[in-house]
């Protein structure tokens, strides 16, 4: 395996140092099938400021943070397609219902699929459950940034990019369609490396 060994309170002290925006809007994948499809949850809290601070008087988590964590999971699904290489992005919301609201202390599991995909984008459904009901459904369209128009444009430093990924435990259950497991890309492990001067 790609895994690499380091120091974890020096490798946090060393992101924590860093200017990157923490956006995470699901906690941890459950399961992850390489170009099929992926599960992940997310757990409601009251001491996150969107739940706490969308409608004065109200605690619950706005449709548009689900909708972030459905997308963040389709997003890293067609991702991990090309060992995050692709810059895949959020294009298009083509449908999405709530059926219900999520409350502080609610787990949020969400399924997404991959129904389509070609060298400029793909198509994900989604839904999102609490308790084992529907809570939500959507169909989100993603594009993939090309070379020609974007080859400047980095979305993610790697290092940290690959940092987001491994606390989301997507190469802890990743798997191929065939069982193998789903590794760390060497381009992410020489970044991580790089950026903790390992082996230098």
């Amino acid at each position: 395996m790609n895994a690499l060994s380091f120091d974890g309170l020096n490798l946090f002290r060393r992101f924590k140092n860093e200017s990157l925006m923490r956006w995470f809007w699901i906690d941890r994948f459950t399961e992850f099938v390489s170009g099929k499809s992926a599960t992940a949850v997310k757990s409601v809290s009251l001491s996150e400021d969107p739940v706490d601070e969308y409608a004065p008087g109200r605690t619950y988590c706005p449709t548009s943070i689900i909708i972030e964590g459905l997308a963040q999971s389709g997003g890293l699904l067609i991702g991990q397609m090309s060992d995050f290489k692709d810059r895949v992005v959020l294009a298009k919301i083509t449908k999405s219902k709530f059926y219900f609201q999520a409350y502080p202390g609610d787990t949020l599991e969400y399924h997404v699929e991959l129904q389509n995909q070609d060298g400029i984008g793909a198509m994900v459904v989604g839904t999102s459950h609490i308790g084992g009901k529907l809570q939500g459904e959507i169909e989100l369209m993603f594009a993939s940034l090309d070379d020609e128009r974007f080859g400047n444009v980095e979305l993610f430093e790697p290092a940290q990019f690959c940092r987001m990924i491994r606390l989301l435990r997507l190469f802890e259950v990743g798997v191929y369609p065939d069982g193998s497991p789903v590794e760390v890309p060497v381009h992410m492990v020489e970044a991580e490396k790089a950026f903790l001067k390992i082996g230098c």
